[in-house]
């Protein structure tokens, strides 16, 4: 029996966008080309809203609204809390772009995206970046926001890292935005998911 020895040739190291590409299970619990990966992706999105990272909210606090808008795009907006971490600009994340890993569902769901839109704001002062995938074509432009505080993410898959057949799911009832592991008691925070795919009035279900 011949014992293979390993060293640093044997070991793949993927920056974290080609990591989602390659190994999708691991942020969602399926792979590429399985009928649940669609709804997998939406819930990503939408539970990562309802049990954020310690840092930015308590859990089921976040008031959130998801529009569907194509079989391959959506929109997520939340009120999410901006401090800007005692400084007048936010933290930079992946590849400096406007999503850390403070959001890591959200911005490996960008990592399979053709196009990303990220606005965040506070006070009065916003910042907005447009990413390819989750790489920013610029860095972050300011522009005039409301003196509320919040955050928009708009996605719009890439058929090529999420398959020809994806498409986004219609049965928004029966959304898993909670998983096994939540334990947290209800809170003000809730998820509301409007499909906007088949009519101006859209159908929505929220959940809590």
């Amino acid at each position: 029996m011949t014992e293979h020895l390993y060293d640093a040739a044997d070991i793949e190291v993927l920056e974290f966008d080609a990591a989602v590409r390659k190994r999708m299970g691991m942020y969602f619990g399926v792979g590429r080309g399985d009928p649940r990966l669609p709804a997998r992706v939406l819930c990503a999105v939408a539970r990562h809203a309802l049990h954020p990272a310690t840092g930015v909210a308590a859990e089921h606090t976040l008031r959130t609204v998801v529009e569907i808008t194509g079989d391959l795009s959506f929109t997520m907006v939340m009120d999410q809390p901006h401090g800007w971490n005692g400084s007048n600009t936010p933290a930079l994340g992946y590849y400096d772009s406007l999503l850390g890993p403070e959001w890591w569902l959200p911005a490996a769901v960008a990592a399979l995206s053709e196009r990303v839109t990220v606005e965040m704001w506070s006070a009065g002062r916003g910042f907005g970046q447009d990413l390819v995938g989750i790489r920013p074509l610029s860095g972050p432009r300011e522009f005039v926001a409301p003196e509320s505080s919040g955050t928009k993410v708009a996605f719009v898959l890439d058929p090529a890292h999420v398959g020809p057949d994806f498409v986004l799911p219609t049965d928004l009832e029966n959304l898993d935005l909670h998983g096994p592991y939540c334990s947290a008691p209800a809170g003000r925070g809730h998820v509301l998911i409007r499909d906007l795919r088949h009519g101006s009035a859209g159908r929505e279900v929220m959940h809590r």
